[in-house]
């Protein structure tokens, strides 16, 4: 029987099951979406139950290939949208609330009270993350405060709460599985990153029981037995979208950096065992943890990136597939002036500004549709250079950028991206790249790979995209960018 790996990646907009050769190669996918909530301005929510009644059917199409292959499944891998919150009962594994969904902004003014309380230099020193409503651990005291009678259930242990891959391992192993990962344990600001623990001041300051936490372990171990598909698979590899994203473009050597373009954009530069603490509000976090040791990343999180081409189909209706918008960026030879600041829910790093919201600036009478796509895609680029600007600052000057995710798929936008920030851009053959970290951690996990250096040799790229546009150009369209970014901003 021929060997698989089952790769479970739950993003923000949809649940995917993959189905990987040992190789690395894709042999199946499916994929469902679920709904996005709303609630309120800044609100973003998740039903738990659609999130796991998606994971479950596409997991269920995977192994009905698999069965019909006579393919045996090794092990599944997770992959999760991080920071997403959820809080359920311990004895019923109902959750109590909706998920909060990382791009929410609720809990903004409970962050700027916790800064009060904890200078950001200190809180930063621990964790390397910031004061923002992104991170998981007010999403946490958020829901014990306002779900009648959850506090109380925390304090006296009835109560689990993580993230995303928490949630499923637990659902998945019927219950007897509370753990989670380091990759996601790093994005709570309740644990220390340099003592690999959670931190008892941080939860006293976010007020959150330790009792409801889960047990944090490498990426690649025993997080428990599937039992829900009628035969017994191992889950052996777990890792936070981003972090496991760099471990499918194979990021493992210092300075090794890759951005993926989902729903948002991000940037994790490997910096081997040294955690980089960013001088410019870039965030140091845990690119992953194998066999005991740790490896850290600096990293920068823009919001939104495939969000905005969705917010021009769906909501303004400029165009009716995301593919669209390659064409419309190639025929135009610029957006005559427009440029879009794509700060729906705030702006992310190098900014922090979650109360901030988005604009358009440069229009004119003759501004029309495709300006306007050009300069939501363009958007996406300029964030992902003010990003490349601050880690400069910090001393880090990368040589070449490797992308993944959906918006990869716009040769335009990657060559714009070569363009802007003069360098060559790699395109790997696999763009699947979340969904093959999870699988490769997995694979580790269950013994198929001695280490992730020998799945190194698998990447390759399919296409490079070097610098074309001549620097005034350059110069002046980034001058303008920050200048309206700065408008916004005031």
């Amino acid at each position: 029987m021929t060997t698989v790996i089952f790769s479970i990646d739950q993003g923000t907009t949809s649940s995917r099951t993959l189905v990987f050769s040992p190789k690395g190669e894709i042999l199946f996918t499916a994929q469902e979406e679920f709904p996005q909530l709303y609630p309120q301005d800044g609100w973003v929510e998740h039903d738990p139950e659609a999130i796991w009644s998606t994971v479950l059917s596409t997991l269920k199409q995977a192994q009905a290939y698999a069965a019909e292959r006579d393919l045996s499944v090794a092990a599944i891998g997770i992959t999760n949208q991080r920071e997403t919150t959820l809080v359920w009962d311990r004895e019923t594994g109902k959750p109590l609330y909706n998920a909060i969904v990382w791009q929410d902004r609720r809990t903004a003014e409970i962050c700027r009270g916790l800064a009060k309380k904890l200078p950001a230099e200190d809180l930063q020193a621990k964790t390397g993350l910031l004061h923002d409503p992104y991170f998981s651990g007010s999403k946490m005291a958020w829901i014990l405060d306002n779900v009648d009678g959850a506090r109380e259930k925390a304090e006296h242990g009835e109560l689990c709460f993580g993230t995303i891959d928490s949630f499923l391992i637990w659902r998945l192993t019927e219950g007897k599985r509370h753990v989670t990962d380091a990759t996601n344990a790093s994005r709570t600001n309740l644990f220390d990153i340099h003592a690999q623990r959670w931190d008892e001041g941080l939860l006293n300051l976010f007020n959150v029981p330790k009792a409801g936490l889960p047990e944090v372990l490498d990426c690649a171990a025993d997080f428990g037995i599937c039992t829900v598909l009628g035969m017994d698979i191992p889950i052996t590899g777990v890792a936070g979208d981003q972090q496991a994203a760099a471990i499918g473009q194979a990021c493992f050597e210092v300075g090794d950096i890759k951005s993926t373009y989902g729903t948002g954009c991000f940037v994790l530069l490997n910096t081997g065992s040294e955690a980089i603490t960013s001088k410019n509000r870039l965030l140091t976090t845990v690119g992953y943890r194998i066999k005991g040791e740790t490896t850290y990343a600096l990293e920068g999180s823009i919001f939104m990136a495939g969000a905005s081409v969705q917010w021009l189909r769906d909501k303004m209706k400029l165009v009716d597939d995301a593919r669209e918008t390659e064409a419309v960026c190639e025929r135009l030879d610029s957006t005559e002036g427009v440029y879009l600041v794509p700060a729906f829910t705030g702006l992310g790093a190098p900014y922090w500004a979650p109360d901030a919201r988005g604009a358009v600036f440069g229009m004119t009478r003759n501004t029309g549709r495709d300006q306007v796509i050009r300069a939501t895609v363009e958007s996406v680029v300029y964030q992902t250079y003010d990003l490349f600007d601050a880690m400069s600052k910090d001393g880090v000057a990368p040589t070449a950028l490797r992308v993944d995710g959906g918006m990869t798929a716009n040769s335009w936008m990657c060559g714009y991206l070569a363009d802007i920030l003069d360098m060559p851009v790699l395109r790997p053959k696999v763009l699947e790249t979340t969904a093959l970290g999870a699988a490769y951690l997995a694979g580790l996990g269950a013994g198929i790979y001695s280490s992730m250096q020998e799945v190194a040799g698998q990447w390759s790229a399919e296409r490079t995209f070097t610098p074309s546009l001549d620097a005034k150009t350059r110069e002046t369209r980034l001058a303008d960018w920050a200048k309206y970014v700065q408008k916004l901003l005031s």
